[in-house]
């Protein structure tokens, strides 16, 4: 429980100091937006790369991988069947399913895992299932639903290698997997760019802020209110029937399992929404509300499984 409750107040400091930041304007008209592209372009790709080049991808295969896949894809594919049907448009809707199932794994999750769970390695099948299969498929389509282009068939076979989300990712996944070790003076300086991505995304996401709404009440309400209560109990509670009911997991492992289904929408999800100009809004208040809701669900779900 302390864990979560340490988790959550490092994240609410620095998005406390962002939405300070945006109040006094230190950054200038368009600091959000130079942080977004920072983090976007430059510094979550390294921080993707360092993390991944290093990570044991035996995780791939683990019976923990196949639920977090499944479960992710039930509640985006919830999300992706009502968008379609209320004809919310491919990247409002692409939104929106990451919001509904994205969880934040890194910033949110390493921290939850060590004080909660006892070990930061839990998190890595999210992690990885994320960072290689979901955002490569979502930014694909981000890139090919944007208004007014009309997409090659050279361009949407090429468009996952030209996002540099995605090439970081891939990146890091190719160097591990062929066991090759980046050099110090390569490695270090692509670190030290990573570490500014968690701050850069966090700082943004407290500048949108400014100025903003009560979340939930806007012409935005139906999406944010659908992808709320999918990321915060629809998506841990699936987790948790295949974990208990299908694989037969009990004691820590169903913990795990439950636990990182239950943590909130990542806040990177808002740098995705401003880079292309989708959802913004959508992504802001499914992020905010969801981080809010998720402490108690935690908290529930560590009292009762722990």
């Amino acid at each position: 429980m302390q864990g979560v409750l340490t988790g959550f107040a490092v994240i609410a400091v620095v998005i406390g100091v962002g939405y300070l930041i945006g109040r006094r304007g230190h950054l200038g008209e368009h600091g959000r937006e130079v942080l977004t592209k920072l983090a976007f372009h430059v510094a979550s790709p390294a921080l993707l790369f360092t993390t991944l080049a290093g990570a044991d991808l035996s995780v791939i295969f683990s019976s923990r991988l196949l639920i977090t896949a499944i479960s992710t894809a039930a509640v985006a594919g919830v999300f992706v069947a009502v968008g379609a049907a209320r004809h919310w448009g491919a990247g409002r809707t692409t939104i929106g399913a990451l919001c509904s199932s994205y969880v934040n794994a890194g910033n949110l999750g390493i921290p939850i895992a060590v004080y909660v769970l006892g070990d930061a390695s839990l998190v890595a099948p999210v992690l990885l299932f994320q960072q290689i299969v979901v955002t490569p498929i979502a930014l694909t389509v981000l890139d090919l639903s944007r208004p007014g282009e009309k997409a090659s068939l050279w361009r949407r076979v090429t468009a996952p290698v030209r996002n540099p989300i995605a090439v970081g990712s891939l990146s890091g996944v190719a160097v591990s997997a062929t066991g090759l070790t980046v050099p110090g003076p390569v490695l270090d300086p692509l670190t030290l760019i990573g570490n500014m991505s968690v701050p850069a995304v966090l700082l943004a996401f407290g500048i949108s802020l400014c100025g903003s709404t009560m979340p939930g009440r806007g012409p935005d309400r139906r999406p944010v209110l659908l992808s709320v209560v999918l990321k915060a109990m629809g998506q841990p509670l699936v987790a948790w029937a295949l974990a208990a009911g299908v694989f037969g997991l009990r004691g820590a492992p169903l913990l795990d399992v439950v636990v990182t289904s239950a943590l909130p929408a990542a806040q990177n999800l808002y740098t995705y929404a401003s880079r292309y100009r989708v959802g913004e809004v959508l992504a802001r208040e499914s992020i905010l509300l969801s981080t809010v809701l998720s402490v108690p669900a935690l908290v529930v779900i560590a009292a009762l499984l722990g």
